[in-house]
């Protein structure tokens, strides 16, 4: 299956300790998600408040949790996953772990923005961009491919988050785009250009506004979030030509585990992900692209359509996210 650019590395880490406690009650689901609180505890809130239906949250990174759930298997407490990697929901959907999703819930979202087989869908999207400093760098010098910044025109001025799972996702679709020789190639020509690395996208961002960096890799919406709180940051998105892997779209997925015993309430949270009012939080508070089918993106975004990504086979390198940290790392480009 071709899933338009949703492919994703992750990095393999040591798995943290994560809240305690676990739903018990009937009306009650425990969720393992890889997206922080601030961006989805909300909607799990207003799930609580539509159904009466209560949520144990247990965050955390979706690489983490992942294999945290491979670790439990059969013993896990997880009703529901929501990974903000699709490699880390495939890599659970590989290990046989997550239901089918009911096909009226899954038609919800286009065939692009879900697992052929229906394991799990996605429900918002992040579109890789390059941001830039109004005030430093001409619009006219603006490279048309994410190649391009190997050149010597930009040593020194590109900022990297390295350790960052959005960077890894991009590097992993960048391997399925193109091979794993050009990535490395690419990687190494951006560590020898002097890449500026920093901690995640939002340093990157910060860093562009202030002129301490010229422009950088990062996702769309945290400049987006920039400019809404501050509209005199001199900051802009610039979305690479159509096709290439630079603006690739990283989408949010969300899954029933297998092995829930409250099947029907973690069906109706994944169907609650996909409605009007959880879509429209992810589009209008987080700035997010919604995935589910006639829902439209924030006035201002850039239509998806007119972002067009590359495709990759996503079922088939779902796992690839450990290769792509020792990638990351064998071509000198910090991922600590």
């Amino acid at each position: 299956m071709k899933v338009r650019a949703l492919l994703l590395a992750v990095a393999v880490l040591a798995v943290p300790a994560l809240s305690t406690g676990c739903a018990s009650d009937e009306n009650s689901i425990t969720v393992y998600s890889g997206r922080s609180e601030n961006l989805v505890g909300p909607i799990l809130a207003q799930f609580t408040e539509a159904t009466g239906i209560d949520v144990d949250v247990r965050y955390g990174n979706s690489a983490d949790l992942a294999l945290q759930l491979e670790t439990e298997g059969d013993n896990t407490p997880a009703d529901v996953f929501i990974s903000q990697s699709p490699g880390a929901m495939g890599f659970v959907a590989e290990n046989g772990m997550l239901a089918k999703v009911p096909a009226d819930v899954a038609n919800l979202v286009q065939p692009d923005f879900r697992n052929e087989s229906n394991d799990w869908v996605g429900v918002s999207g992040r579109i890789r961009v390059l941001v830039y400093n109004t005030d430093l760098v001409d619009k006219k010098e603006l490279p048309k491919s994410v190649f391009d910044l190997t050149e010597a025109d930009y040593n020194g001025k590109v900022a990297l988050a390295p350790a960052n799972g959005s960077f890894q996702d991009f590097i992993t679709a960048m391997r399925a785009d193109k091979g794993d020789e050009a990535a490395q190639a690419w990687l190494d020509g951006m560590a020898a250009n002097d890449a500026l690395a920093y901690a995640d996208n939002t340093s990157i961002v910060q860093a562009v506004g202030r002129g301490e960096a010229p422009m950088g890799l990062v996702n769309h919406y945290y400049n987006e979030r920039a400019l809404a709180e501050d509209p005199d940051v001199p900051s802009q998105n610039h979305f690479f030509a159509k096709g290439d892997v630079g603006s690739v779209l990283l989408a949010t997925g969300t899954g029933v585990i297998s092995n829930t015993e409250r099947p029907e309430q973690a069906e109706s949270l994944v169907r609650f992900l996909l409605g009007p009012q959880a879509q429209e939080f992810f589009t209008n508070e987080t700035f997010e692209y919604p995935l589910a089918i006639d829902i439209e993106p924030a006035q201002g975004q850039v239509p998806l359509a007119e972002v067009s990504a590359t495709e990759v086979d996503f079922d088939k390198l779902a796992g690839g996210f450990r290769k792509t940290l020792e990638m990351i790392n064998g071509s000198g480009l910090s991922s600590n």
